[in-house]
């Protein structure tokens, strides 16, 4: 009888295949014969691993949008002046937020899904509130709130508008919704 395997890296495998899964077909288009093909691993490894493809795909965008949060939070943090915080959420937009180029198509279906399904609301919740959080050491909650939202907008425009708008446009629009 052979040996079983020694994968001990198949679990966090599995959920990045899951997230490449998603940005070349969408979440509608993810299912588990595809993941598990993407990871190399047996389809029985799937239901071993996950109970179902919700809790895959809740663990998939949770790693996510910890990775976005990380950049965002990273990038904000370095700041130390209004000055800064300006530099920094254009180079969130125009850089950090896009830095693959699965990021955007991750973003929009981690929402779309998001806004179907209760249950992955409080994945975005949970990375919105600490994107807030890195923005409240130099604007109140409030503030926070709202930069955060311009932040997120800017990105998707930028990402999807063409011709691409400029650093010096997006500079102008944050230092415009900060005076």
């Amino acid at each position: 009888m052979a040996g079983r395997r020694h994968d001990p890296d198949r679990r966090s495998r599995i959920i990045d295949s899951a997230l490449a899964v998603i940005a070349e077909n969408g979440v509608a288009g993810t299912t588990h014969r595809k993941v598990a093909r993407h990871a190399d691993v047996p389809l029985g490894s799937m239901t071993y691993h996950f109970a179902d493809l919700d809790e895959l795909l809740r663990e998939a965008l949770t790693r996510y949008a910890g990775r976005i949060s990380e950049r965002y939070t990273e990038r904000i943090t370095a700041a130390s002046s209004l000055e800064d915080l300006v530099a920094a959420i254009v180079d969130l937009v125009h850089h950090d937020l896009g830095k693959a180029p699965d990021d955007l198509v991750l973003i929009l279906e981690l929402y779309t899904l998001a806004a179907r399904v209760p249950a992955f609301r409080q994945i975005t919740h949970d990375w919105m509130q600490q994107s807030r959080q890195a923005l409240e050491r130099f604007v109140d909650t409030d503030t926070a709130y709202d930069v955060d939202a311009l932040i997120e907008g800017l990105f998707i425009h930028t990402s999807l508008d063409q011709p691409t708008r400029s650093r010096a446009s997006t500079e102008r629009a944050v230092r415009r919704f900060l005076s």
